[in-house]
């Protein structure tokens, strides 16, 4: 994954381990937000007012964090005032990078590598960028600095700050269903979202079997939940499925094997499949799914895990509803 010291980058394998053997992910550097005049926001600095063609989104197709907030600027109807720039579907020792031949390009700087976009918008008081460098990445093209880093932060600024200007679009933090989401939410990203990773990066066998238990336990929750409501919170969407489905999406082709997550499959459950489907099947969302590339850059060559490199077959699943 690499990280930056003062400013400059320097390549290392990304993968954080503490002595009992447990995988912990990097906290977003990140934090500011946009608000609809320019206030501030829960964290950081207030300055980020809602504005058309003012912001840039940076990301890459097979990053499930970065997924979650096209997925906000789809439903949100925000892809006429947000551009984007997708980085390649690949990390090499510069990190994400860009790849010109292939169409991957970085529309805003022509940038080689998002590390470059970290070192532009340094801290924002001056001073160079400490700190790991990942996707998505939202910038202000007026202020020429990094807005944030954090994709949960992101889905919920694209859920409220540009009400104002955009089509109308659902409401994804309804204040009478909060409680529910925010309880989903919270479970599913220490389970889940980041359980999945906890248990293919885990460098014990303890580690590994605590994070696996969890996974499994938080689908077969997610699976009566949802034999009782059409979403997760309700009868309608939100954003604890906008955070959810990027895991929907890559646990069959990807972590089921690649991170031994491999005691049922997303197929197996009768509730949870058809859900995910559906969600699927939203306008514009299979444009923002790419299995093909999570099958290879999940099985991509790794000391760790998958050291010959060799990408399976499958599964071969149909996403039709």
């Amino acid at each position: 994954m690499g990280v930056m010291i003062d400013g400059v980058w320097r390549a290392d394998d990304g993968i954080e381990a503490d002595p009992d053997g447990e995988w912990r992910r990097a906290v977003s550097s990140y934090r500011h937000w946009i608000t609809p005049d320019g206030a501030a926001g829960p964290t950081g600095d207030a300055g980020f007012a809602a504005e058309s063609d003012r912001y840039h989104l940076y990301v890459a197709w097979n990053c499930p964090w970065a997924h979650r907030a096209l997925l906000a600027r789809l439903v949100k109807n925000l892809e006429g005032l947000i551009s984007i720039s997708v980085a390649a579907p690949k990390r090499t020792d510069q990190g994400w990078v860009f790849d010109l031949a292939n169409g991957y390009v970085d529309r805003l700087f022509g940038a080689d590598a998002i590390h470059q976009i970290y070192t532009r918008s340094g801290r924002g008081d001056g001073k160079a960028y400490t700190g790991r460098v990942t996707v998505p990445v939202l910038w202000d093209k007026r202020m020429g600095r990094i807005v944030s880093n954090e994709s949960a932060d992101i889905v919920r600024m694209f859920n409220t700050a540009f009400a104002a200007i955009a089509p109308a679009g659902p409401e994804l933090y309804p204040e009478d269903r909060r409680d529910a989401i925010d309880a989903w939410n919270d479970r599913i990203y220490r389970t889940l979202n980041n359980g999945v990773y906890r248990a293919g990066f885990a460098s014990s066998q303890a580690a590994y079997d605590v994070a696996a238990a969890e996974v499994f336990e938080t689908l077969d929750a997610l699976d009566a939940q949802l034999a009782e409501t059409a979403y997760l919170a309700g009868d309608a969407l939100s954003e604890a499925d906008l955070r959810l489905f990027p895991t929907l999406a890559r646990f069959d082709v990807a972590y089921y094997s690649a991170f031994k997550c491999n005691k049922r499959r997303l197929i197996d459950y009768p509730h949870l499949w058809p859900y995910a489907k559906r969600l699927y099947a939203l306008p514009g969302v299979a444009d923002t799914v790419h299995f093909d590339i999570y099958r290879r850059g999940y099985h991509s060559k790794s000391a760790n895990r998958n050291p010959t490199g060799v990408t399976p077959v499958g599964p071969d699943i149909s996403w039709a509803p």
